[in-house]
């Protein structure tokens, strides 16, 4: 059901997270971990309700601005909790165990966010947060003059390069040498679906490849975030990567610089970035 919650903490379940959208019983003093969840909530005018945001909620840039809470995945009770909030929203990757087992025991109320990664999956997000902050009906008003219409858009051009469906290598950043890379089931595969692309690799999760791999996936695109290509140094060196030289991509500089959260995020604005890749493809 597109309105459930999911949390997943071992064997017990958690009585004071809510289980469903539904309307917070306060959502003035609001803490935020999760990115798409800062974005959303800025979208429906709400940011003045913030309090504290962790270290994914880059945008927009005045987001920045608020304190941290530390990462999304390894979050510390004392510092969700340090600023009095009366609500926390969190993206459904939100930990670790003990710090939630924490926050239960604290009273507050708080959410955790489905996240599927589709274009179905950004709006069902996005309603589901609306629906707990009573911002229902903008967001309904804003799905139906915006983003329905960006939906609309990527299924048809999603259906004009039916016949291309190039191979795509997401690459998120360097490590000791080596590309790390999105395969099947992680957000870089949903974003990579949503396009109308084909992951070039076969692999579950994150992980980091070698150059049989890359030659074996050769990938007639790679696209890689804002971050991730500092770690090749400039554009021309990460094509001449020994590792991603002799691919496709590379040979015909087809490769895509572009911001993470946005790709990965899974908040409305991913629907832009999935525009964006697609018109390119039919260039």
């Amino acid at each position: 059901m597109m309105n459930k919650l999911i949390m997943i903490l071992g064997s017990f379940a958690l009585s004071s997270v809510v289980l469903a959208c539904e309307p917070a019983s306060d959502p003035s003093r609001i803490t935020v971990a999760g990115g798409s969840l800062t974005e959303i909530l800025y979208l429906l005018e709400m940011e003045e309700n913030i309090v504290a945001v962790d270290t994914t909620s880059t945008y927009p840039d005045a987001a920045r601005a608020f304190p941290s809470i530390g990462y999304v995945r390894n979050l510390s009770a004392e510092g969700l909790l340090s600023l009095s909030p009366t609500l926390i929203l969190g993206e459904n990757d939100m930990g670790p165990p003990e710090t939630m087992v924490q926050l239960k025991n604290s009273g507050i109320e708080y959410f955790m966010i489905d996240e599927v990664h589709t274009s179905r999956g950004i709006i069902d997000k996005f309603i589901c947060v609306a629906r707990i902050i009573d911002r229902e009906e903008k967001a309904q008003a804003m799905i139906r003059e915006n983003l329905s219409l960006k939906i609309k858009l990527l299924e048809e051009l999603v259906v004009e390069t039916a016949g291309q469906r190039p191979k795509v290598m997401f690459v998120l950043s360097m490590r000791s040498g080596s590309p790390i890379v999105g395969g099947k089931g992680v957000s870089a595969d949903g974003f990579i679906n949503m396009f109308g692309g084909v992951n070039s690799v076969n692999f579950e999760g994150w992980k980091p490849v070698g150059p049989e791999a890359i030659i074996s996936a050769d990938p007639d695109m790679i696209i890689i975030t804002k971050r991730g290509l500092k770690g090749f140094g400039t554009r021309r060196e990460l094509k001449n990567h020994p590792y991603l030289r002799l691919t496709k991509a590379a040979k015909t500089d087809n490769i895509l610089t572009m911001d993470g959260m946005e790709m990965l995020g899974f908040s409305p604005r991913t629907l832009s970035a999935a525009v964006f890749v697609a018109q390119e493809m039919v260039k």
